[in-house]
């Protein structure tokens, strides 16, 4: 009969009390953030707000939705995290299911795999990528947004490990059914990668969401600013003039409720799919761990 020892018992409880106070240290910045989006100027600028709204109001919402350069950003965004993502997840799959093969059926895979690994360890620096980005003509444009992070070394490791932990006789009982390669990673290996594949496309789609740097650099039109490169003008650079907000706009709204409704809103998509994606993380999140 199992035993919980006195060491256990203690170790469960500082466990437990750690993940909750980590967990508090989360939400608590969240539901604060949220509470002055919904409160007053005064209440707001004097810094009286808590967990909860003080004169409660929609004013920044309507504003924030009514400002074009926000919607704008937040539709670039929407457009820059779909399709980096879906092209990510497709070129990392068709690079991790050849190399996840055995040796005798693709005799150099380990020279490429280190190929990937010395890629993702070593860079050029910033400057020499400037200059790559601006020879290839991709400065000022949404590609310039998505095609450099297309190719993540990480997620390939572990989709390559995922793969191959896919059982041989599935392969093989394709292979005798006249089934090629790319059938058999349409039709097997991707079907019992959902896991996988799912859990780095959340990691992939909160990279886009969340990156800001590169439209700071690569992006000489304001107007082509993603949301984070938005939010992170405004915020922390107090820049108003790049994004074309008039400070008339916020004459009777506080600047605070104004940064806090769009930070919500902007974080809001990822809050969304994140519950979608819960079921999967059990099985991604241990991605190539169990070894026969």
């Amino acid at each position: 009969m199992y035993h919980k020892t006195k060491p256990y018992k203690v170790f469960t409880v500082f466990n437990y009390t750690f993940l909750i106070l980590l967990s508090l240290l989360c939400i608590v910045p969240l539901i604060h953030i949220l509470a002055v989006s919904f409160s007053g100027k005064a209440a707001a600028n004097a810094n009286l707000v808590g967990l909860f709204p003080v004169e409660f109001t929609l004013d920044a919402y309507e504003k924030t939705l009514a400002n074009e350069n926000f919607l704008r950003s937040l539709w670039i965004a929407v457009q820059r995290t779909v399709l980096g993502t879906i092209l990510s997840m497709v070129i990392v799959t068709l690079a991790a299911y050849p190399l996840s093969r055995e040796n005798r059926s693709f005799k150099r895979r380990n020279i490429y795999t280190w190929y990937f690994v010395f890629t993702m360890l070593f860079s050029g620096g910033l400057i020499p990528f400037y200059i790559l980005i601006q020879k290839l003509n991709l400065l000022n444009t949404m590609w310039v947004l998505i095609l450099p992070g297309a190719v993540s070394v990480w997620n390939m490791i572990l989709l390559l490990n995922f793969f191959r932990n896919v059982p041989k006789e599935l392969e093989e009982a394709a292979f005798i059914d006249g089934a090629g390669y790319f059938r058999t990673l349409i039709s097997v290996f991707l079907p019992v990668s959902m896991p996988a594949i799912a859990t780095l496309s959340l990691f992939s789609m909160v990279g886009h969401w969340n990156a800001w740097f590169d439209g700071l650099i690569f992006l000489t039109d304001h107007e082509k600013y993603p949301l984070a490169t938005f939010l992170q003008t405004i915020i922390v650079q107090q820049d108003f003039s790049k994004v074309s907000v008039r400070p008339e706009d916020l004459e009777n709204i506080s600047q605070r409720t104004i940064k806090a409704a769009q930070i919500f809103i902007g974080m809001a998509p990822i809050l969304f799919v994140y519950p979608l994606l819960q079921r999967f993380f059990v099985k991604g999140i241990v991605l190539g761990a169990v070894k026969e």
